[in-house]
């Protein structure tokens, strides 16, 4: 009798625990509930529409007003879209890439505010290239500068100086910046019109036009 009992609560114990098993296998083996998608990054809206007063030196995705040469460059009269402006830098698309303009330090030369304003303009500068002489929009092109061009062809060129550069605009020289630490130096003569362009050989060697 006592053998009978140890062995009908051994089976009943035996049940139980494949019973266990199997409802844990089937916990296990149902369907997981979907994760949710990433919600995707919705743009900005769009505060206005221009173009690149100028060419726009970059570094990645940044436009700074530190305008080193050395980078490549957006041609003047690029579509730009501009969607943020605030203290840090505002967001744009330029052929559909987001990028940011910065000014660098929060030089004193203009709010970011003002140095959209500078770079992003209304009226398409390409209109003023054409009537350009050939020499000069040939330079402008390769972002390049020449004996003899305008403030506002030297501007298309090589872009606005540094936003703290306050005398560059209106002084007998502008300074430029190949690099981080190398100037160059626009002298204007007395008609207004560049005299000559002053700097670092390796700098010198890719902005001074050499044709006719």
């Amino acid at each position: 009798m006592v053998a009978a009992a140890k062995i009908g609560l051994w089976r009943a114990l035996t049940a139980t625990a494949c019973l266990v098993a199997a409802l844990a296998g089937c916990a296990t083996d149902a369907p997981r509930p979907a994760e949710p998608e990433p919600a995707a990054r919705v743009p900005a809206p769009v505060l206005r529409k221009g173009y690149a007063c100028c060419n726009l030196h970059y570094n990645g995705d940044r436009i700074s007003d530190a305008n080193f040469a050395q980078f490549p460059f957006i041609p003047a009269g690029t579509p730009v879209t501009v969607r943020r402006v605030d203290g840090a830098g505002a967001e744009i698309e330029v052929a559909g890439k987001a990028m940011l303009l910065v000014v660098e330090g929060g030089r004193p030369g203009a709010t970011v505010q003002e140095w959209v304003d500078r770079l992003v303009v209304a009226e398409d500068p390409r209109q003023r290239l054409e009537r350009y002489p050939a020499n000069v929009r040939t330079a402008i092109l390769a972002g390049q500068l020449t004996k003899g061009m305008t403030r506002e062809q030297v501007v298309m060129a090589v872009g606005h100086p540094q936003a703290d550069e306050a005398q560059g605009r209106a002084g007998p020289h502008t300074r430029y910046w190949w690099s981080s630490f190398v100037p160059y130096y626009v002298y204007w003569g007395k008609n207004g019109t560049v005299a000559r362009v002053e700097g670092p050989a390796e700098a010198l060697a890719k902005l001074v036009y050499k044709g006719k």
